[in-house]
């Protein structure tokens, strides 16, 4: 069995299109999507009229909780674009989409950590910045999760790691956006460096998952200047280069 595996898409109509015609060449049994879908100074109302009638397995990210739950008055830039956007069917099967998912009884689909959709898995942020999480930490993080695959988004950077009890936890890092510049808990930039779309695909071949981690090239420009159309210069310069712009360093 072959899975491809999408998350933080981001409204990022472009690189969605780009990643999806790349799983369709590569023979895949199903797609199943991480969550933080729309959020984004792009395409939310496009982005969700490509993948609704699609019905991929699904979960919602902390993006999806703060559109359904915040005011709009209390949301982040991202957010209060796409709430100011979507339809109210839009609304609606976001609202239907679980905060995750098991499939085939052995693969855990969570947006963050399986408890916390706000928390790194296989990345750890103290007051030096983000860091690759150490095994033991990963280990804490996930420690109620029995499953042998564990797939986990929110960070954006692509990542694989098969840890000591055997379980491979696989983050396929971020279709549609590629750095951002984030707080909590601890000032932290995430930078894949790329302005690539990314997606990983899963395979069973042998009798043992193992993870490929795919970048795909888009028109990355397009989707500079709609951002900057949509009043977000910080989104234009990630979707360029992969880095945070440095004002927000």
């Amino acid at each position: 069995m072959r899975i491809a595996v999408i998350s933080d898409i981001h409204g990022n109509l472009g690189a969605l299109s780009a990643v999806l015609a790349d799983i369709g060449m590569r023979d895949c049994d199903s797609v199943v999507n991480l969550g933080d879908i729309v959020s984004g100074p792009l395409q939310p109302v496009e982005t969700l009229d490509l993948l609704m009638p699609l019905a991929l397995p699904t979960i919602r990210g902390n993006h999806e909780r703060q559109l359904l739950e915040m005011s709009p008055s209390a949301m982040g830039a991202s957010d209060a674009y796409a709430h100011a956007h979507l339809r109210q069917d839009q609304r609606e099967w976001l609202e239907r989409l679980p905060v995750g998912l098991v499939l085939d009884d052995n693969i855990l689909l969570c947006h963050g950590t399986p408890a916390n959709d706000l928390e790194y898995l296989l990345e750890q942020v103290d007051a030096d910045g983000v860091r690759p999480a150490t095994p033991d930490e990963i280990l804490a993080k996930s420690a109620d999760a029995a499953y042998p695959v564990i797939l986990c988004g929110h960070t954006h950077l692509p990542r694989a790691m098969r840890l000591a009890d055997g379980r491979l936890i696989v983050n396929p890092g971020s279709v549609g956006l590629p750095a951002y510049h984030a707080e909590h808990p601890f000032p932290h930039d995430i930078q894949n460096h790329s302005p690539k779309a990314r997606y990983a695909v899963l395979d069973d071949a042998g009798g043992q998952w193992n993870a490929e981690l795919i970048a795909v090239g888009y028109d990355h420009e397009t989707a500079a200047r709609l951002a900057m159309e949509h009043g977000s210069p910080e989104w234009a310069h990630a979707l360029r280069t992969g880095r945070v712009a440095p004002e927000e360093n």
